[in-house]
């Protein structure tokens, strides 16, 4: 069995919000996992997994600083993410009347998937 990609390992990190509530707080500044805890209502042991899977991702790397863990943002690590999303951003968003009048004129069909009456 092959290795996870890492864009792979990337995404799944990123899918759980309380994940990515604790990146937008780290985006301020470095925080101590206490003070990353602190805002949800789960178990510091909950917060330390949703954190060793952001560092398993590299998207965050954590130190000891004495008796504290430190935890620091790691933007660079979003950098694959962030390509392969643009690549989707050359195309337009669809228009949904607009196409739902093209089904009525060209094909016929009324919005309610009947055929139109005409």
């Amino acid at each position: 069995m092959s290795a996870p990609d890492p864009l792979d390992i990337v995404f799944m990190a990123l899918a759980d919000p309380t994940r990515r509530a604790i990146l937008s707080m780290l985006l301020e500044d470095d925080m101590a996992v206490s003070d990353v805890a602190e805002p949800f209502a789960i178990s510091l042991a909950a917060i330390s997994k949703h954190l060793s899977i952001l560092a398993e991702a590299g998207l965050i790397s954590q130190e000891k600083r004495g008796r504290v863990k430190w935890c620091k943002l790691e933007p660079d690590a979003m950098r694959a993410a962030s390509v392969w999303m643009q690549a989707f951003g050359q195309f337009e968003p669809l228009n949904l009347d607009a196409f739902e009048r093209f089904l009525e004129t060209e094909l016929g069909i009324a919005p309610d998937g009947e055929e139109a009456q005409g």
